[in-house]
């Protein structure tokens, strides 16, 4: 996902969609833990979407503190 559309989420969208990315990261690992995982950059890619909606999330409590 694009920093741009996480952007056009409203807040409540966007603390679910970092909701779902978290529940998302730990079924991956699990699955590379098991060794049912055959597409390990899945991993890499989650988190990077993750830190970027974080990031949003970030910016817009630091614009609110403004």
């Amino acid at each position: 996902m694009k920093a741009k559309e996480l952007r056009d989420l409203q807040d409540h969208e966007l603390r679910q969609q970092i909701k779902e990315l978290r529940q998302e990261l730990q079924r991956l690992r699990f699955a590379n833990a098991t060794g049912e995982l055959e597409n390990t950059a899945q991993l890499r890619l989650r988190r990077k979407d993750l830190a970027r909606a974080l990031t949003v999330l970030r910016e817009r409590e630091l614009a609110k503190e403004r």
